[in-house]
């Protein structure tokens, strides 16, 4: 190219609208090493510490969702959107983007907005299966919407491109054969293995589904990696001491995410979105237990995509008491199943996600 390229990004709140933002960076850095970036975030969110730690500069605007909870709060929001707008124009001028990539969160609402009252082209990665409504909004001005879903409700049908989320390179290249995976981590290689992840903090639902259930996980002689997050670490530990079961490995986080997913037969998880991608890679049965408060109940209908091509089951966490232990029996007990269910997460598996995304980025520009 004769000139620099310079990329505008902007995603966060979460790490599910941080990292994928991040990996279509890298991805776009590998091809254009001398390409400039600037990413424009939510001053006080997480973006802020993430994005620099990953090499990448950052600009903050005060912006910030609405509180369902607190509408008193709600009413110097108008004053936020238009001094965030502002700064956003002024931040896009200055540096004068060839494009703008969004992945979501409050910040990308201004930056996306005012870059394409700019007539620069702007593109939207979105990773749930029901449009945020920042996304939907953006979706009329951009040039595509990359999902990993097929059908996106509020996104209009031409511009859908399902190419799957951004994840973590390690999951794709490390996944091994599980026998393998299991003698790896000291397991068995011929127990049925499940796998229990609930994400950073863990999840308190399915906690008490294993401290409930761990009398009949014993008894089946299944083996169990239960990732129990780090508010309830000690406390579970404390509780099963007195269970002194080889086949239960309790640990806070896993770092090596794609040797435990190698080593699971059956994989019990929420339903965030890079979760299911990956979750999708590792091409393993899977019960998703959507987290109920998720904005819009966005990861129930994650979750539904799946089960509607017999990818998952779902358990909600008003029916775990009920409905959990069995479902994951009715999968424990049917290695027919087990293969179904992995074959059906092929459609969902979308490995070269970033690279895909950032071929079409540059085709249609």
């Amino acid at each position: 190219m004769d000139k620099k390229l310079k990329i505008l990004l902007s995603g966060g709140g979460t790490g599910g609208h941080i990292f994928p933002a991040i990996a279509i960076a890298d991805e776009i850095k590998k091809r254009f090493p001398d390409a400039e970036f600037l990413f424009i975030g939510a001053n006080g969110k997480m973006e802020m510490e993430k994005v620099p730690q990953a090499g990448y500069k950052i600009e903050g605007i005060d912006i910030a969702g609405i509180n369902r909870g607190n509408f008193l709060s709600n009413l110097g929001l108008p004053f936020k959107v238009l001094k965030s707008l502002s700064k956003s124009k002024k931040i896009i001028k200055d540096f004068q983007p060839d494009l703008a990539i969004g992945t979501g969160g409050f910040a990308s609402g201004p930056a996306l907005y005012e870059a394409s009252k700019l007539g620069i082209p702007i593109f939207i990665q979105e990773q749930n299966a029901y449009a945020g409504v920042t996304n939907k909004i953006l979706s009329k001005k951009a040039k595509a919407v990359f999902t990993a879903y097929p059908k996106v409700e509020g996104f209009p049908n031409e511009k859908i491109k399902f190419l799957g989320n951004p994840i973590r390179e390690n999951i794709v290249s490390g996944m091994e054969e599980t026998a393998k995976a299991k003698e790896k981590i000291v397991l068995d290689k011929d127990k049925l293995t499940i796998l229990s992840v609930g994400g950073s903090l863990g999840s308190r639902t399915l906690n008490n589904a294993w401290k409930s259930h761990l009398d009949e996980i014993v008894n089946k002689d299944y083996q169990l990696i239960w990732q129990t997050g780090k508010l309830d670490y000690k406390d579970i530990l404390e509780e099963t001491k007195h269970i002194s079961n080889r086949n239960i490995k309790i640990v806070e986080f896993i770092k090596n995410m794609e040797a435990a997913y190698s080593a699971a037969d059956i994989i019990v998880s929420r339903a965030g979105a890079i979760a299911i991608s990956e979750l999708a890679v590792a091409k393993k049965p899977v019960i998703l237990v959507p987290f109920p408060f998720a904005a819009e109940d966005h990861q129930t209908k994650n979750a539904m995509n799946l089960v509607e091509k017999n990818a998952a089951r779902m358990v909600k966490d008003s029916e775990m008491g009920e409905k959990f232990w069995s479902t994951l029996e009715e999968i424990c007990n049917s290695e027919e199943l087990r293969k179904e269910m992995s074959h059906n997460l092929e459609y969902f598996a979308k490995p070269h996600a970033t690279k895909d995304i950032v071929d079409e980025i540059f085709k249609l520009i």
